[in-house]
C-alpha cells in the first residue's frame, strides 16, 4: 500500500499571474501580505508603515482607495514601495481606473459590484493598459442579495458562485490574470468555500479568515482554518487579518507557514513551556530572544530547553541549541553536536552572538553558492 509521507503537502496546481514582479499560483512560494491602516491619502504615513511591513518580510501590501484623495496619492506611494502594491476598490469604478493608472500592481475588486457591463470592460482595458492583475474578493457579510435570496444564508456553495460569477465577467472580457478569495469570519464556512472554489477553477486563491479578531484570538483562528487549507495544497497567497499592527499580521503569517515546513523566514525558536526542572529562567529567555533575533531573516533554527529530558533530542535537530545544566552551568550545542557549556551570567547575550554568527555564516554561503550558479560552463570546467 502506497503512504503518502506524513510530512508531504502537494499544493494544488493553478495557473499563474504576476502582481509587479512577484509570481502567484503556478507553484511559485506562497505569499505573505497585510493592509496598511493609515489615510492612503496620507502618502508619508502609509510610506512609513509600508517600510515597516517591508523589514518584516511582506510580499505584497494592500491600501485602500475609498476617494480620489487616496488615488491621487497612490503615484507616490507605489514609486516608493519596494513591493507590489495592492488597490483596494469598492463600487467606485473610477477608482480603479486611477489606481491602475497610479502604478498599482493588482486591483481587489468585486467586479459585481463595479456596474454595468460597459464599467466592467474599463476597468478591464485600464489593467490590461497598466499590466494590473486583479482579485476578486468575495466576503461571506456582503454576498449579493440575489444569492442570499437563493441559499437563505451565507453558504459554501454561494461563496462559490459568487465568485464563479464574478470570474465569467472578468473571463467575458478576455482578461485571465486574476486570483479569487472567498473569506469568511467562520472558519468552516471559510475553508468549505475554498474547498469548493479549489474544485471548480484553477485560478491562484488568495486564503484569509476575514475579521478573525484580536491578536491572540485572530492568531490562532487564522492558524487553525488556514492551516487545513495550506495542509491540503490550497493557498498561493496569505493575508492574516487582526485587530492589530500590521506588522504582527506579517509575523504571523510567516509562523504559520513556518509551522507547516511551507516557508521559512527567521529564526524558529524550540522552545519547552518551563516547569520545576528548568535550570534558567526559559520564559523570560525566550523572550528576550525573540526581541533581539527578530532583525535576523535568515531561515535557522534554535532550541531553547531549560532541563537534559528534552533537551539533547531537541539540539540534536537544530542549528544551535540550549539545554539547561546543574549549577547554574548549561550546555551549547552547534549543529546538533555538544559544543560547549556556559554559565547563566551572558546567557542570552552569548546566544545571540551565536546565531548572527550562524545566520551571517548561511548568507555568505548562499553568496558563494550563487556566485558559483553564474558562473559560464567552461569556468566551472577548468575550476
Amino acid at each position: 500500500m502506497s503512504v503518502r509521507p506524513y510530512r508531504d503537502i502537494y499544493r494544488r496546481e493553478c495557473r499563474q499571474i504576476m502582481m509587479g514582479d512577484v509570481p502567484i499560483g503556478g507553484g511559485a512560494p506562497i505569499t505573505v501580505q497585510s493592509m496598511t491602516n493609515t489615510l492612503t491619502s496620507d502618502a508619508k504615513a502609509t510610506i512609513e508603515q509600508i517600510r515597516a511591513l517591508e523589514d518584516a518580510g511582506a510580499d505584497i501590501v494592500r491600501v485602500s482607495c475609498p476617494d480620489k484623495e487616496s488615488t491621487s496619492a497612490l503615484s507616490e506611494i507605489c514609486r516608493a514601495a519596494n513591493v507590489p502594491i495592492v488597490a483596494d476598490i469598492h463600487f467606485h469604478y473610477k477608482r480603479a481606473l486611477e489606481a491602475a493608472d497610479a502604478g498599482a500592481a493588482c486591483l481587489r475588486i468585486n467586479p459585481g459590484n463595479i456596474g454595468s457591463a460597459d464599467r466592467v470592460k474599463e476597468v478591464v482595458l485600464a489593467a490590461k493598459a497598466n499590466g494590473c492583475a486583479m482579485r476578486i474578493g468575495v466576503n461571506a457579510g456582503s454576498l449579493e442579495k440575489h444569492l442570499l435570496e437563493k441559499y437563505g444564508e451565507p453558504c459554501p456553495e454561494a461563496m462559490v458562485e459568487s465568485a464563479m460569477d464574478h470570474a465569467k465577467l472578468l473571463e467575458d472580457n478576455d482578461f485571465f490574470e486574476f486570483k479569487i478569495s472567498v473569506k469568511a469570519s467562520d472558519i468552516f464556512l471559510a475553508v468549505a468555500a475554498y474547498q469548493g472554489l479549489a474544485e471548480v477553477c484553477d485560478y491562484p486563491l488568495h486564503l484569509g479568515i476575514t475579521e478573525a479578531g484580536s491578536l491572540k484570538g485572530g492568531t490562532v483562528k487564522s492558524s487553525i482554518g488556514m492551516g487545513m487549507l495550506l495542509w491540503s495544497g490550497i493557498g498561493d497567497t496569505i493575508r492574516v487579518s487582526l485587530s492589530a499592527d500590521p506588522v504582527e499580521e506579517i509575523k504571523a503569517g510567516f509562523e504559520i507557514l513556518k509551522s507547516l515546513g511551507i516557508r521559512h523566514r527567521g529564526v524558529s525558536i524550540i522552545s519547552c513551556p518551563s516547569c520545576a526542572r528548568q535550570a534558567y529562567p526559559v520564559i523570560r529567555t525566550v523572550e528576550l530572544l525573540e526581541e533581539r533575533l527578530a532583525h535576523i531573516s535568515t531561515p535557522l533554527s534554535l532550541s531553547i530547553i531549560g532541563c537534559v529530558v528534552n533537551g539533547p533530542g531537541e539540539a540534536r535537530e537544530t542549528d544551535i541549541g540550549l539545554t539547561g545544566g546543574g549549577n547554574g552551568t548549561h550546555m551549547i550545542y552547534l549543529s546538533g553536536v555538544t559544543d560547549h557549556k556556559i554559565t547563566d551570567d551572558g546567557l542570552v547575550d552569548h546566544i545571540v552572538e551565536l546565531v548572527e554568527a550562524k545566520a551571517a555564516e548561511i548568507e555568505a554561503e548562499k553568496i558563494e553558492a550563487e556566485k558559483e550558479e553564474a558562473l559560464p560552463e567552461v569556468v566551472k570546467a577548468v575550476s
